[in-house]
């Protein structure tokens, strides 16, 4: 965890900041938030609306600007924009702009605020995440000026994602899921089926999309089969164990 995350973990609640509480910032377009950065990472969601301004399919624009390494604590396969040289850029930086400013990751454009759904450690009904509610953060903010003043709904809906976003919503759900059913699976399977199991994952949420129809029905489709098989994976290892 690098040392950005660390500090949200560590100092989570009191960076908290409600949906309709005020902040001061106005973006100057510098590109300091586009570089130093190691923690961007992209949902499915992200890769396919870059892909689609770029006009790649997913599976290269992985090739050209991310890369993908295994989750420590999620247990699934992560992708994230791969930092370039000495000052560890954002691949997608040009000029000191964003070249995909229209579709840029979620994180980005949501700075300087930050948002999770925080559940019970203990939690194990995927259900809980869409009765829990989208919490949000202020990050420190270390450019632009405070020449604006904005509240949490009018900054995140004025990049078109809504305060209650289904679709982080149906992420996170599928996250949740998915890391239930592998961390069973690595407790039974050897290392070199846990791998075929990995590549499953990776390519049903993040490659297994047509950039010209819609990303939606495309994810829930790809999570559904991804789950139902994981689940079902268990009792077929035993069976075939026993044979």
């Amino acid at each position: 965890m690098n040392q950005r995350l660390q500090h949200i973990v560590e100092h989570y609640d009191e960076m908290c900041i409600g949906t309709d509480e005020h902040f001061r910032f106005h973006c100057k377009q510098c590109g300091k938030c586009c570089i130093n950065r190691e923690d961007i990472l992209l949902n499915p969601k992200d890769l396919y609306n870059i892909s689609k301004e770029l006009g790649l399919a997913p599976r290269d624009t992985i090739a050209h600007y991310c890369e993908v390494y295994l989750g420590q604590n999620s247990r699934i396969p992560i992708v994230r924009l791969k930092p370039r040289g000495s000052i560890k850029r954002c691949p997608l930086l040009r000029d000191r702009k964003c070249s995909v400013h229209n579709a840029k990751p979620t994180v980005c454009a949501l700075f300087p605020l930050g948002r999770s759904i925080k559940l019970d450690a203990k939690e194990t009904d995927p259900n809980a995440i869409e009765r829990a509610r989208i919490q949000y953060i202020i990050n420190s903010i270390e450019c632009g000026d405070r020449s604006e003043e904005h509240t949490v709904r009018e900054w995140v809906e004025s990049f078109g994602i809504p305060i209650h976003d289904n679709d982080f919503i149906a992420w996170q759900k599928a996250l949740f899921s998915v890391r239930q059913q592998i961390v069973e699976l690595e407790k039974m399977l050897p290392d070199k089926s846990m791998e075929r199991v990995w590549s499953i994952t990776y390519q049903a949420l993040y490659l297994n999309y047509d950039i010209q129809e819609d990303f939606r029905e495309q994810f829930q489709k790809n999570s559904d089969r991804l789950i139902d098989a994981l689940e079902h994976l268990p009792a077929l290892w035993k069976e075939l164990s026993h044979e």
